[in-house]
């Protein structure tokens, strides 16, 4: 007679020393240290990284601008493709043709504004040093600083000392060093072009995994198309504005203006503090030739008002959101590039930080990061 078997008893078998390791990665502590480690090495590199950056800024800025000049190209023949004739009629190779044809000519004609210029500016800087000495000397009697004893010595020591015709001289030698620095770029830009019919390709021959060469696609796809876009339609608003404030100036008298009207062009590429050093330029001009407060403040009132009114409503309406970055962080990173690079640095800061938002908001580890550059919050 076979005794029934009973309940079956669960024997506990002791956790061996494999799982206690499995279970430590749950422990909050281990987990602190682990984003601590991670945030020290992250930090090491962000540093390693602008080093790098300031120390090779005569390589990288040509570079950064030659992609940019590039981009250019590439949206002016996108533009050209939304007209309906000739546009959609012209083949590819024909529009990014007559797109790189536009930007020699427009680096031709800055040249040739420039020389032209030069012997004008250098022949008459004696005779601005002196009207802006009469000017100071009737802003001074204005304020009745010209009562003080000291004002006589600060002229004399301070004001005598300033020789526009060496200052421009050495200006003028500075945009002479800039324009090789433009035959440059423009290098870098037709090797890139002619990289990118190829890059589609190599970018396939990276990875053996198709969703990893999938996420590479849309990333690179994603920048060329929203950087493309700004650079395009920036550089669109940047010849408007610089028009308009060439006739203000042109309809007043005030001399060089062609050149002044190029130079607002190009700092409102700079955000924020272009539109403001743009309008001084002019203003400083209007001081030396007129000595006029009446028209120095009309030239100071209609260039603002040209810079609002595209800044603060033709812009956001031609832009949209294009780029979906946060005031502050284009802000801090005009300081930033700023910093590295200087002056072009101040032109490349907007290109890179956007960049940089749409490469981290791709990895959720630095997703945050991309959540906080942008504009709205979302991605």
């Amino acid at each position: 007679m076979s005794v029934p078997n009973g309940p079956a008893t669960r024997t506990e078998r002791p956790i061996g020393a494999g799982e206690i390791t499995s279970k430590l990665p749950e422990n909050s502590v281990y987990l602190d240290m682990v984003r601590l480690q991670s945030l020290a090495y992250g930090t090491v590199l962000m540093l390693i990284t602008g080093w790098i950056l300031y120390v090779g800024k005569d390589v990288f800025v040509p570079v950064f601008f030659g992609a940019v000049v590039a981009y250019v190209i590439v949206g002016l023949a996108q533009a050209l493709l939304r007209i309906p004739y000739p546009g959609r009629a012209l083949s590819l190779r024909v529009r990014y043709t007559l797109s790189v044809l536009v930007i020699v000519l427009a680096v031709l004609g800055i040249a040739f504004l420039v020389i032209t210029n030069k012997e004008n500016l250098l022949a008459i800087a004696p005779q601005y040093q002196e009207s802006l000495l009469v000017a100071i000397q009737k802003f001074a009697v204005f304020l009745r600083i010209e009562t003080e004893p000291t004002w006589a010595t600060l002229r004399q020591d301070i004001l005598a000392q300033i020789n526009i015709q060496r200052l421009v001289g050495s200006m003028v030698a500075s945009v002479s060093s800039i324009i090789v620095g433009v035959i440059v770029v423009l290098l870098y830009a037709t090797f890139l072009l002619l990289e990118r019919r190829s890059f589609a390709q190599k970018l396939g021959n990276i990875s053996r995994d198709a969703s990893s060469i999938a996420r590479i696609r849309s990333i690179t796809n994603d920048i060329n198309r929203r950087i493309g876009s700004y650079l395009a339609l920036k550089t669109f608003l940047s010849l408007f504005l610089g028009a308009i404030s060439w006739a203000i100036m042109a309809f007043v008298g005030l001399e060089f203006s062609a050149f002044l009207a190029l130079l607002i062009a190009f700092l409102n590429y700079i955000p924020y503090i272009g539109s403001f050093v743009g309008v001084l330029f002019p203003v400083i001009m209007t001081i030396i030739q007129f000595q006029d407060l009446s028209l120095t403040l009309s030239i100071f009132l209609m260039l603002t008002l040209v810079q609002f009114l595209i800044g603060n409503f033709l812009d956001p309406f031609v832009m949209g959101k294009s780029l979906n970055l946060s005031p502050f962080a284009i802000l801090v990173s005009l300081a930033i590039w700023s910093e590295l690079w200087g002056v072009p640095g101040a032109f490349l800061a907007v290109p890179i930080t956007a960049v940089l938002a749409i490469v981290l908001s791709e990895f959720s580890g630095t997703r945050p990061v991309a959540v906080l550059l942008s504009k709205d919050g979302s991605l």
